[in-house]
């Protein structure tokens, strides 16, 4: 499936509406015009980091085809899974970290096996206000000293004498959140335990908006949304042990920042075979995740490259000849 020339159908002013809609509301519609026969579904929820590049996905997908109705949710990564992918609910739920074990066997436990499709690469990104000229780069230490629920520490000089002696203000994903399970367990170092004293959200422009109100805020969020707010706040570089590196695609890409990670689509296995409609869009949407202009231009992700989609495409494979 060529891709390539995909990318002039979506304009350079779409990314800003996809990343509005996300935060903006839970469950989108994004119907085709159905003909007459069986009308076709595909519903997909789950990560709101995800959500901008399925939505996108849809609607390419859309312009191509007169007999599918696409539902896009933003419901989180643990959320999505919870309440919709386990219970055989949704077709697909995006996720901003891999499944966990017991979800897998909860979903075994309900007759079909989850495949892992990783859609993107993301940068996340650790932001403060535009007035914070105090600093410009963290160590995982720090930010780990600041959001450890056992560390005590409420204001800016107790995690470094040379910042300002400040309570925190502090803006966050929402528990549901994939993103939430990330920065736990990669930056606190204890799964999905924090201080309980942030501002949770699924709306990842909500918590740009909460730093951007105040000089002593943080908080961290994925880069797409981070460059759609780029000049309501600032982001910060990175050390993770070799230096401050600043959050990019490239640095994402090639793994020298510090917070890059993957990102997932993951399908029911047993819809691919028993809902048509579902093989013929994840082929699509699986080569679409190659094509820079829309996953980097447009979303701000790093797209896959051709052996990973070849991989991917393969997942598919196997789970339909089964």
């Amino acid at each position: 499936m060529d891709v390539s020339n995909r990318g002039d159908r979506v304009s350079t002013g779409t990314r800003r509406r996809f990343l509005t809609t996300a935060g903006a509301a839970a469950t989108f519609g994004l119907a085709g015009c159905l003909g007459g026969g069986e009308d076709r579904e595909i519903r997909i929820t789950g990560s709101s980091t995800v959500f901008p590049l399925s939505e996108a996905v849809a609607e390419e997908y859309q312009r191509e085809t007169d007999d599918v109705n696409i539902s896009v949710s933003s419901d989180g990564s643990t959320g999505g899974f919870e309440q919709f992918f386990i219970p055989g609910d949704s077709d697909i739920n995006g996720a901003s970290r891999p499944i966990l074990e017991e979800e897998v066997e909860r979903c075994r436990e309900n007759g079909f096996e989850p495949i892992e499709i990783q859609c993107a690469g993301d940068a996340l990104t650790a932001i403060v206000n535009n007035e914070a000229d105090w600093v410009d780069c963290m160590t995982i230490d720090e930010l780990g000293q600041i959001w450890d629920p056992e560390a005590e520490n409420e204001l800016w000089s107790d995690v470094n004498s040379d910042w300002p002696d400040e309570p925190f203000e502090l803006y966050g994903p929402a528990t549901t959140s994939g993103t939430f399970d990330y920065w736990t367990e990669e930056v606190i170092g204890k799964f999905r335990r924090i201080r309980d004293d942030f501002e949770g959200t699924e709306q990842d422009d909500i918590i740009a908006s909460g730093v951007e109100g105040s000089e002593y805020a943080h908080g961290y969020l994925p880069f797409s949304y981070y460059t759609n707010n780029q000049d309501q706040v600032k982001a910060l570089d990175v050390d993770g042990g070799n230096g401050c590196t600043a959050p990019s695609l490239e640095a994402a890409s090639t793994g020298e920042y510090p917070l890059s990670r993957p990102i997932f689509w993951y399908v029911n296995g047993n819809k691919l075979t028993e809902n048509p409609a579902l093989e013929p869009f994840m082929r699509f949407a699986i080569e679409l995740t190659g094509d820079q202009s829309i996953v980097a231009d447009d979303i701000g992700y790093v797209p896959m490259n051709d052996d990973e989609i070849e991989n991917n495409l393969a997942k598919i494979d196997d789970a339909v000849s089964e």
